[in-house]
């Protein structure tokens, strides 16, 4: 068990302590009642001051102006405000602190955040009275997202508006982060020395194995994001490449990749929304990644218009991140939507499946690549952290610290089991049967 440090009670941290005790949710329960010893980090306060267990990651809060975040929201979205405006820092492994806080309280619970009882808000206002820590709610770092304005969720306008967002941050940052390849999705791993490249080359080809992809094919390519897929489909197996995005900054690269690959005649990168495709029928469609901004009340439509656009015996992959976890309602006012994919939702497995069956499509085969997205994400983390300098100065420190955010704890939740991620594989019905044994693409 993690010893306390008992010499230094004086200073801000042991108040301050006490109040991330409240936040987190391991204190007493609706008492307010909580002290260091049940918080599973040590903290530094702006005075210099340490309080928790030692022997434990080390977080600093630089300012006071974190812990009026932390009184204004306080939840998840307060901590994230006060990490991304620089005013708290994790010390050390980054992985060991965020693993330390998500697996502490109301943290460790699936779903919006719980608010504070009467009780708890009234300490939490007494803390920061003593702290000098009251004031004026500070405005949110540049780098929180504002899609809203755009209109009604998961309108043109406002998908727009979010892919924008996530996406639309530099080409230059997104290459250093996520290597050569510039595919942003769960790469697939031999084994944990793989390497990154290597690991997202073998994913982009098990695609096209599993589409069954053959020179003169016609492939619909949805969210395409850089152009890798296309490209390595057109380059690799002959077919011509269709590619969606509803990124700009994207789609540019994108072209110039694939002139610079000598792939034009096969390949065509166009901003699109997926809605608005009406050229078909395509010979296979992949969806890699994408489907997790479709949003549950669009789900059907999405369907739908992949179906339709799909040639009878076409094949369908889609690739997606699940969440694991059971039942839950959004929480707008968490990290991951106001800050990385505004109004993306996570569905369950089941609940893809149902509705890919119900809009008259075949599952042929399930994937699961949990363990893969962890270990790519992680890699991500590497690069960017290994070139952090270059980072900041290509967006911003505030961005870099969303993207570290983000990343890291999105490793453990694939890590723990709460999130998965799963490649399905589906036949419009009407055209030549599947074989009798289908992973023929297996190596």
């Amino acid at each position: 068990m993690a010893r306390t440090r008992t010499a230094k009670k004086t200073g801000a941290a042991p108040k301050l302590a006490k109040a991330l005790a409240i936040v987190l949710g391991t204190g007493e329960p609706g008492t307010g009642d909580s002290g260091t010893e049940q918080i599973p980090i040590r903290i530094r306060a702006w005075d210099g001051s340490e309080a928790g267990p030692e022997d434990t990651p080390l977080i600093e809060f630089t300012s006071r102006r974190a812990l009026r975040r932390i009184l204004w929201s306080p939840g998840q979205l307060g901590l994230s405000r006060a990490y991304v405006a620089g005013e708290i820092t994790a010390h050390g492994e980054i992985f060991a602190a965020f693993a330390a806080l998500s697996s502490a309280g109301k943290f460790a619970q699936p779903g919006p955040f719980s608010k504070p009882t009467p009780g708890e808000v009234w300490t939490l206002v007494k803390t920061g009275v003593r702290l000098g820590a009251l004031g004026p709610n500070p405005a949110p770092p540049p780098e929180e997202a504002k899609v809203e304005k755009h209109g009604r969720r998961h309108s043109k306008k406002r998908d727009a508006a979010a892919i924008s967002h996530h996406y639309d941050v530099g080409n230059d940052f997104y290459r250093l982060v996520l290597g050569p390849s510039l595919v942003y999705s769960c790469a697939v791993w031999s084994d944990e020395d793989t390497g990154l490249e290597a690991a997202q080359e073998e994913k982009l080809d098990l695609v096209c194995r599993k589409l069954g992809l053959a020179p003169g094919m016609r492939v619909l390519d949805v969210g395409c994001g850089w152009g890798s897929f296309a490209l390595h489909a057109a380059g690799r197996y002959g077919v011509s490449v269709v590619g969606i995005t509803l990124s700009t900054e994207q789609a540019e690269l994108a072209r110039k990749r694939v002139a610079e690959a000598g792939l034009t005649e096969l390949v065509d990168i166009r901003v699109q929304d997926y809605r608005d495709v009406n050229d078909g029928p395509y010979d296979a469609i992949s969806s890699i990644g994408m489907s997790e901004h479709v949003g549950r009340e669009q789900l059907g439509r999405y369907v739908s218009q992949l179906h339709g656009l799909l040639r009878p015996g076409g094949r369908l992959l889609n690739h997606a991140i699940s969440w694991n976890a059971g039942p839950t309602a959004d929480d707008p006012d968490s990290f991951i939507p106001r800050y990385v994919f505004p109004d993306g939702e996570m569905l369950g497995l089941g609940d893809m499946i149902v509705a890919l069956e119900g809009g008259g499509f075949e599952v042929l085969d399930v994937e699961a690549l949990r363990r893969h997205y962890a270990l790519t994400l992680r890699a991500w983390v590497k690069n960017l952290e290994e070139q952090w300098d270059e980072a900041v100065r290509l967006t911003s420190e505030g961005r870099a610290r969303v993207w570290r955010l983000y990343m890291a704890a999105s490793a453990l939740g694939f890590e723990d089991g709460l999130t998965g991620v799963n490649q399905v594989l589906l036949q419009k019905a009407g055209g030549e049967e599947p074989p009798l044994r289908m992973r023929t693409w297996a190596g």
